[in-house]
């Protein structure tokens, strides 16, 4: 039983050689045509049963190649004038990685240094929830490279103690990346798919290019997210924010979010709670925002779902809480919104509302992009501010964009690192526990942090000299 378990855990979407066993959930064929179930006689008698076939799982109307086909997977169409059709399935990324690698399947195990990633199924030496049982459609089998959360490329924890994790070197693929029928005029989701030419935010600033790195540095290039549509200056969302956004050209304002309407849904009226100015009163019960990412930024959990955390908070037993999607929520009458998060190491997280009675509640701060305060001073009177990425930096900011304390760059607790400290860069200003940039990191300063769940974040919230 258990063996079956497992081998269920990792049922491939995509297709190998001419895929006999492909056990996929496909059910179109190239034309779009929408496969016959293989037990039925309507409207083809079919040559290939789940009787005279018992090997080759014939379930359900999914693609299958009871025959041994060079092509491919096929099936029987419910198309009375076409008996059978090839199915459009993609092939597996086996020696290459297509987009991002979010379908890569291949066998390397080393990161870009050249150290030997861990096992997924093994918590030494470092701590994860990224295990098949939490994750089963994404393969994260012995210790090959994956991307299970929408990383640039695929990565890995490492087997080195002091370095938790990172990125693989895997050769992108010669085929063109697949097409996207991009929303022009709306998004849906997220927005992920949006390809509409709107360049402007919420308050009206024009978007920064995407492929330049002026007035602000950042890592969401088109050469790192190749299929996410970054092109020219238009409103996008590569990773997993709640809607489409953009870099600005005002020095002073790194990010917004976008003016783009949502497919089927009426422009949102003003009110107390859950409109344009997306705040709460109370304990936020009665909120009905659209806001889905959590105070250090993480991204919510939808509800419904039990995946990474399952839980007892969902729309059917909490039907007046308004649990729709991943939005912000106050089921249980807590403090505050709140969420479940996409994190495994992360069960849940209070959200980045303000209260409508404080003023007006400000964007939430996310460390993937950060956000933007007035420049103050330091302590040595010189501007608390930024040039370029930072590297020059001396100011005396000690918390990340999440609101993370700074660790010391001295100290070996709770993150132990041997490649950053005062002796390693005596140059790049590590004192105390400020935040600094010793690597000229295009994405700018950044420090460990003091939360054990965190072993690095950015100090995005930096503005930039004038």
């Amino acid at each position: 039983m258990l063996l079956c378990m497992r081998k269920k855990a990792f049922i491939l979407e995509c297709k190998t050689g001419n895929s006999e066993s492909y056990r996929g959930t496909a059910t179109k064929t190239l034309s779009g045509r929408t496969c016959q179930r293989w037990g039925s006689n309507t409207p083809h008698t079919p040559n290939y049963t789940p009787e005279n076939s018992p090997h080759a799982d014939l379930e359900e109307n999914y693609c299958r190649n009871p025959d041994n086909d060079n092509t491919g997977p096929w099936c029987y169409t419910l198309d009375v004038n076409v008996r059978w059709e090839y199915c459009q399935i993609q092939n597996c990324e086996e020696e290459c990685m297509v987009c991002s690698g979010e379908k890569y399947r291949g066998k390397i195990s080393q990161t870009e240094d050249s150290v030997t990633c861990q096992r997924w199924d093994s918590q030494t030496p470092h701590l994860h929830g990224y295990t098949s049982n939490s994750f089963p459609d994404k393969y994260l089998e012995e210790n090959y490279c994956r991307n299970p959360d929408g990383e640039p490329r695929p990565w890995c924890f490492t087997t080195d103690s002091n370095n938790r994790w990172a990125f693989c070197s895997i050769p992108r693929c010669a085929e063109l990346p697949p097409a996207v029928e991009g929303e022009t005029e709306c998004y849906t989701g997220k927005g992920q798919v949006y390809r509409g030419v709107i360049s402007t935010t919420i308050s009206g600033k024009t978007c920064q290019r995407w492929d330049v790195q002026i007035p602000h540095l950042h890592s969401r290039t088109p050469d790192n997210y190749p299929c996410r549509g970054l092109e020219g200056n238009y409103c996008r969302n590569p990773e997993n924010e709640k809607e489409p956004w953009c870099y600005t050209i005002d020095r002073y304002t790194r990010w917004e979010y976008c003016q783009i309407p949502k497919c089927g849904l009426v422009p949102p009226v003003a009110t107390n709670e859950g409109g344009p100015t997306d705040c709460f009163n109370g304990n936020g019960y009665n909120y009905r925002g659209t806001t889905s990412v959590t105070q250090s930024g993480i991204g919510c959990q939808e509800w419904d779902s039990m995946v990474p955390h399952k839980h007892q908070k969902t729309s059917s037993r909490f039907p007046a809480a308004g649990l729709v999607g991943n939005y912000c929520r106050n089921p249980d009458q807590d403090s505050a919104p709140w969420c479940y998060t996409t994190d495994p190491s992360v069960r849940w997280e209070y959200c980045r509302i303000s209260k409508c009675n404080t003023g007006q509640p400000q964007p939430p701060t996310i460390p993937v992009h950060g956000g933007d305060d007035e420049a103050s001073q330091s302590s040595d009177g010189q501007p608390d501010c930024q040039v370029g990425n930072g590297v020059s930096y001396r100011g005396t900011r000690s918390t990340t964009s999440s609101g993370r304390t700074c660790q010391k760059w001295s100290a070996m607790t709770p993150h132990s690192h041997r490649t950053f400290t005062p002796e390693t860069h005596p140059n790049a200003g590590l004192e105390g526990n400020y935040c600094r940039n010793p690597d000229a990191n295009p994405d700018g300063p950044w420090c460990f942090t003091t939360d054990l769940q965190k072993r690095y974040d950015y100090c995005a919230d930096i503005p930039i000299c004038g």
